[in-house]
């Protein structure tokens, strides 16, 4: 009987008895349904492969993409003050945030890190949509502070990929206080002479729109992503006006002049490598001309103007008269 016991009896089991599969090996694209293959989804950077619609993406997969080697290091952002105002609605804010922090793994919306890009130091600063919609609260505007003094410490440039729904509610005034907090922070590293580059992501709305975010000396977008300040469903009931179609995604801000240029997730690391190059290259040395300024005077008006001297032009058939032509 030991054959039944040793090798019948676990093939039928293994037969009847149900896997544990884990429920997390697809998703779903939200634009076309499809079903995706979580390895397969990862290795396209969360780019559906049938509709090439940009899902979003965590800090750790893009600073993965982004940095030479997937290396770079991670600064810590300095403590704030947790619910100082003990806001409470359907649940207490302290709460939502230890939610918040166990779901995404992360601290708060924002990271922070710095390293080496196509070989040169840059400073990047990345949200985390799934962290309260990459609010932007007192810990988002110490992280861009940081983010802007490290950069100007290093002499880098710096990166920022804004995903967030706007200023975070349960800190009330606190979080609008961030606006002018962070357009200070990064003005200052424009004063350097340090280029500030901003790559718009889906979405990018509110208070984080209405400051850091488009102020940038280069503003990038990812394709159709929404950006602005109120969202459509917002502005057609305060205006009740049907809104141009693809009105607000990024395709339509590059038509009206608010980017720069609308760069597919693929290629966001060699466009970036191209920009840094661009911006931080010195400029060829170049002989300086002298030229030699002469007064020609104006009859009807008595000035003297100072004119450059030209050599004269060469003649041309046109130019002689007619009666040696």
């Amino acid at each position: 009987m030991s054959w039944l016991n040793n090798y019948v009896r676990p093939k039928i089991r293994a037969l009847v008895t149900r896997r544990n599969v884990p429920d997390n090996l697809w998703d779903q694209c939200p634009s076309c349904d499809q079903m995706i293959f979580h390895r397969d989804l990862k290795s396209k950077l969360y780019v559906c492969p049938h509709c090439d619609y940009h899902m979003a993406i965590g800090s750790e997969d893009r600073f993965a993409v982004l940095f030479d080697d997937a290396s770079y290091t991670a600064i810590a952002l300095p403590e704030v003050p947790v619910d100082p105002l003990r806001f409470r609605d359907t649940k207490r804010y302290v709460d939502r945030l230890k939610d918040a922090q166990t779901k995404s793994g992360c601290q708060d919306a924002v990271s922070v890190v710095h390293g080496a890009i196509g070989g040169c130091q840059v400073v990047a600063c990345a949200f985390n949509f799934s962290f309260m919609g990459g609010s932007m609260g007192m810990a988002v505007g110490e992280g861009l502070v940081a983010a802007s003094k490290l950069a100007i410490l290093q002499k880098a440039p710096l990166m920022v990929f804004p995903s967030s729904g706007g200023a975070r509610m349960q800190e009330g005034i606190l979080s609008l206080m961030q606006m002018p907090r962070t357009t200070i922070a990064v003005n200052e590293v424009r004063e350097k002479g340090l280029p500030y580059i901003v790559v718009l992501t889906n979405p990018t709305t509110g208070g984080v729109t209405a400051s850091f975010a488009m102020l940038g000396d280069i503003t990038l977008a990812e394709p159709d992503a929404l950006i602005g300040f109120a969202g459509p469903r917002v502005i057609e009931s305060t205006l009740h006006q049907t809104l141009p179609e693809g009105f607000q995604k990024s395709e339509y801000l590059l038509e009206h002049g608010m980017v720069d240029a609308v760069v597919h997730r693929h290629e966001i690391r060699p466009t970036l490598i191209r920009l840094i190059s661009l911006l931080t290259s010195p400029l060829p040395d170049a002989d300086v001309v002298d030229l030699v300024e002469r007064s020609v005077a104006i009859p009807e008006l008595g000035e003297v103007v100072p004119k450059a001297e030209m050599l004269p032009p060469e003649p041309h058939d046109d130019d002689a008269p007619l009666a040696e032509k």
